[in-house]
C-alpha cells in the first residue's frame, strides 16, 4: 500500500491552507523519507554500497603509474567515491524511486494537487540527494584520516562539483525512470550509465593516466565533469579554463536531461 504525503492539508470544511513551494516539498520529502528508510533493497543499494564500493578498488589504483599524473591512491579514491555515492546513492535510488510512484499511481494523484510538476520530483528526491551529502562528507572525513588526503586546494571546485552531480543524476534518473516500463526493470535499466560512468568517467581510471585522444573523448561523458571537478578542487591543478569547460559540460548534459524529462517523463503507469 502506497504513502501519498498531504501537501494542501484534506477537506475538513475548514477554508484550505495556502502553502509554500517549499512546505509542499517538504511533506513530500518527509513521506519519501519514510518510504526510504522501510526498504532494505534501497537502504543498502544507497548507504552501504558507496560507502563501501571506493576501497574495494584501492589496489587496482596502487597499480597505477600515478606520480606522473601528480596524484597518489587517496586523490584517486575519493573523487571515485563521491561519484559512486552520486551514482547509487542519487540515480540509482530515483531512478526505482520515480518509477516505483507512478507505478503506484502516487505521481498522478499528487499532480492533483497543489504541488507543481517540478516540486513532485524535487521533493521525492530529496532524501537520495541529503544522502548524497552527509555520505560524501563521511567519506571525505575516511580518505582524509586513512589515505592522508590533504585539505582542498580550491574547495570552491569541489561544491561546485558536488552541486553540479547532485542536479545532473537527479535529472538523469527522471529521464531512465521515463523509459522503464516496471519497478524490477529500473534495476536494469540504470546499468548502462552506472557501468560506463564507474569505467569512463575517471572515477576507477583517472583521465589524467589515460592516452590524450581516448581522454578527451571521455570528458564528454555525464559524470566525468564532476570527477574532475571534485580531483581539481583537491589539488588544486584545474585551470580556469579546464574547470569552465567541466562546468559547461555538466551543465549541458543537465540541460537536456531537463528537456528530455519535460518532453518524454511518464507521470501515469506504462502500459
Amino acid at each position: 500500500m502506497s504513502t501519498v504525503p498531504t501537501v494542501s492539508g484534506a477537506r475538513t470544511g475548514r477554508a484550505p491552507m495556502t502553502t509554500t513551494a517549499a512546505g509542499r516539498m517538504a511533506a513530500l520529502a518527509r513521506a519519501e523519507l519514510t518510504l526510504f528508510v522501510r526498504s532494505r533493497s534501497t537502504l543498502v543499494a544507497a548507504v552501504f554500497v558507496p560507502l563501501v564500493l571506493p576501497f574495494s578498488v584501492r589496489s587496482a589504483a596502487e597499480q597505477m603509474n600515478l606520480h606522473d599524473a601528480g596524484l597518489t591512491v587517496g586523490l584517486v579514491l575519493l573523487p571515485a567515491a563521491i561519484g559512486f555515492s552520486l551514482l547509487f546513492a542519487v540515480y540509482v535510488t530515483l531512478v526505482g524511486v520515480f518509477v516505483a510512484r507512478r507505478e503506484q499511481l502516487v505521481l498522478k494523484r499528487l499532480r492533483t494537487g497543489e504541488p507543481r510538476d517540478a516540486e513532485i520530483l524535487a521533493g521525492a528526491s530529496l532524501p537520495a540527494v541529503v544522502t548524497a551529502v552527509v555520505q560524501s562528507l563521511i567519506l571525505v572525513a575516511a580518505c582524509t584520516a586513512l589515505l592522508h588526503v590533504p585539505a582542498p586546494r580550491a574547495p570552491h571546485l569541489a561544491v561546485l562539483g558536488l552541486v553540479l552531480g547532485l542536479a545532473l543524476c537527479v535529472a538523469l534518473a527522471a529521464v531512465t525512470a521515463a523509459f522503464t516500463r516496471t519497478t524490477e526493470g529500473a534495476q536494469v535499466t540504470s546499468i548502462p550509465l552506472v557501468m560506463l560512468s564507474a569505467v569512463g568517467s575517471g572515477a576507477t581510471v583517472p583521465l589524467e593516466v589515460m592516452p590524450d585522444r581516448l581522454a578527451h573523448v571521455l570528458e564528454l561523458l555525464p559524470l566525468s565533469p564532476v570527477i574532475t571537478l571534485v580531483r581539481g578542487g583537491w589539488t588544486g591543478e584545474l585551470s580556469a579554463a579546464e574547470g569552465l569547460r567541466a562546468a559547461v559540460v555538466a551543465l549541458a548534459w543537465t540541460g537536456l536531461s531537463v528537456f528530455a524529462v519535460r518532453r518524454w517523463f511518464r507521470w501515469e503507469p506504462r502500459r
